[in-house]
């Protein structure tokens, strides 16, 4: 039986979606081998083609559309799940970007959505996602892009909430915001890329039946994050946009590639 190279996050939502599919437990016509990484560096491994399946920033399409076509499942979209840009004393977004700004990644979709709500923005620092609270807290950056996990953790840094850029982009647009996509490799077969995004729904679909299977999974690639935000995090990212992006998703996406191009 073939082996497929699936590329996504340890993050909870992404573990907890993709749990059934890792462990043989809903039916494919092949195996799959999981990659778990930082999402910016499944973004830069998708420009070598570096998996046959992979999760991707909405943010990185563009580059990479030669390479990648977008499955309809497994999806990460939604209302009130977008990044936030985060300081160390209340203040404007058009204030917060005339410093030095940190950044997961500037293939996110969190970056994208930023250049577009101030394009004023000049200086910025890519570091770790995980790593800008910190670095916003501790005076090393004037304001932070935080995403994942961090949204719901920001407070207890003593940071405060800028902008909502999830927010503004709804505001903008009266569309779901668009963060990533599960994308396969374009030297796949179209039979094979129709079964991967028949099984990537089929796991969603068992997240949603058996919430508790994936439980040790999810804590074991989230060691550092309490229960309680591992929940927040599932219940955010994971909706019925995972099972199919739908229509309405499909245009949230095209809005967001062309108004980044």
């Amino acid at each position: 039986m073939r082996t497929l190279t699936f590329g996504y996050s340890p993050c909870p939502n992404d573990t907890f979606a993709f749990h059934a599919l890792a462990h043989g437990l809903v039916g494919m016509p092949f195996r799959i081998e999981p990659v778990l990484l930082d999402i910016e560096e499944l973004n830069r491994r998708a420009h070598d083609g570096a998996f046959d399946l992979t999760k991707l920033s909405v943010g990185a399409f563009a580059a990479v559309g030669d390479r990648y076509t977008m499955l309809r499942s497994g999806a990460a979209l939604g209302h009130g799940v977008g990044p936030l840009v985060v300081t160390r004393t209340p203040m404007s977004l058009a204030e917060a970007v005339r410093g030095r700004v940190a950044i997961p990644g500037k293939e996110t979709t969190a970056f994208r959505l930023l250049r577009l709500a101030a394009p004023e923005l000049r200086d910025t620092v890519e570091l770790r996602y995980d790593k800008i609270l910190r670095a916003v807290a501790n005076g090393e950056v004037d304001a932070g892009l935080i995403i994942h996990e961090s949204r719901f953790t920001y407070h207890e840094h003593g940071l405060h909430k800028a902008q909502d850029l999830g927010g503004w982009w709804e505001r903008e647009t009266s569309l779901p915001v668009p963060l990533a996509g599960i994308c396969a490799r374009a030297d796949l077969d179209a039979e094979t890329r129709s079964a991967a995004e028949r099984a990537i729904r089929a796991s969603v679909q068992h997240a949603f039946d058996h919430p508790d299977a994936s439980a040790d999974y999810v804590r074991q690639h989230a060691q550092e994050m309490s229960a309680e935000v591992c929940a927040q995090h599932i219940k955010l990212y994971v909706n019925e946009w995972s099972l199919d992006v739908g229509d309405e998703g499909l245009r949230a996406i095209q809005r967001l590639v062309s108004a980044g191009a």
